[in-house]
């Protein structure tokens, strides 16, 4: 049974189809809207850097398998105006070809857990700083060591073409490729980094929700071994998916025929709101569902408003409390 639900699950998922089919929501595979409406960002081209102290480092030790979906422009990086309080400014990267990780150390106390962010952007692009670095600040004042993922994008997995007007799903999932080899990587650094190597965790938005998904079920290689540390597991030991996307199709009325779900996933926490102009909410509805039929132990809370990409945002609203329900939920399950 799923251990602790946000509301009633029974009640929820009965309405799932309901909560589908009625949302004027868009096509809930359509990329995160930009953070700020009606502040079109300053694109710059060039590779998108950390802060200075932290260092982003290549996943692959050369080329990536199977390159990019298709032959693309350098890597640019597209900032949007924000309030003072979130730093005057975020990011987003795109036209993605070589995939990074960039490590965030604890501040203080170490408590040998990770966590692997999957920042959002509708596999066309990945906002670093909304759903990544700033989502790592938090953890790392935890104790927590913190991993932005930069995958590949655009086409790194399924997503929305704007000028055909339809959905492309390409027959290499590029994304899934880098989140596992992520895993792998961080997990062979376990001395290194001062963490235990089973205490490795991931957490997504939006579309990263749905890596996470995908890494916590799908264990086998989506790409063949390119050195000895894809004979490490890609396993995380807990998931955490906030707002995901792409798992419920057909407006809510089928469930992603390519996302497998095993019993031996791990530990899996969700939230998302209601109200979720982009992603509707059968997708947390299905995926909880799928997860508990399968056994495994899923924690759900579900917000009446919050709308999308709420991140750390809205602190004063009651969605703002998911991170201290997150802190609660890895000490219960001895993460913490």
């Amino acid at each position: 049974m799923l251990r602790h639900v946000g509301l009633p699950l029974l009640g929820a998922l009965a309405l799932t189809s309901l909560a589908c089919s009625a949302s004027t929501a868009p096509q809930p595979d359509k990329p995160t809207p930009s953070p700020i409406a009606n502040a079109p960002p300053v694109r710059t081209t060039g590779v998108w850097q950390p802060a200075a102290g932290l260092t982003q480092q290549p996943i692959w030790p050369g080329s990536p398998p199977d390159g990019t979906l298709n032959p693309q422009p350098p890597e640019s990086v597209d900032t949007y105006k924000e309030p003072a309080e979130f730093g005057g400014k975020s990011e987003a990267v795109l036209d993605i070809a070589i995939p990074t990780m960039t490590v965030m150390p604890p501040k203080g106390r170490n408590t040998g857990a990770a966590v692997i962010v999957f920042p959002g952007g509708g596999f066309q692009k990945v906002f670093i700083t909304l759903e990544g670095t700033e989502i790592c600040d938090w953890l790392t004042a935890k104790g927590i060591t913190c991993i932005v993922s930069k995958y590949r994008a655009p086409g790194g997995n399924d997503y929305w073409d704007s000028t055909l007007k339809r959905q492309i799903t390409p027959k290499i999932p590029r994304a899934l490729q880098d989140a596992q080899r992520t895993i792998r990587l961080v997990r062979s650094k376990a001395k290194e980094l001062g963490i235990d190597p089973g205490k490795i965790g991931v957490m997504g938005f939006s579309a990263g929700g749905y890596l996470v998904a995908q890494a916590s079920n799908i264990l086998t290689p989506a790409y063949k071994p390119v050195d000895a540390i894809d004979t490490i597991s890609s396993r995380p030991d807990f998931a955490v998916a906030l707002y995901p996307g792409h798992i419920c199709r057909n407006g809510g009325t089928t469930f992603d025929p390519k996302l497998p779900i095993i019993k031996t996933a791990p530990p899996t926490f969700i939230a998302q709101a209601w109200d979720d102009p982009t992603d509707p909410i059968c997708n947390s509805l299905m995926y909880a569902s799928a997860l508990d039929k399968a056994g495994v132990s899923t924690e759900v809370h579900l917000f009446a408003k919050g709308g999308h990409a709420f991140g750390l945002r809205k602190k004063d609203q009651p969605v703002g409390v998911w991170p201290e329900l997150v802190e609660r939920w890895l000490k219960q399950i001895g993460t913490l």
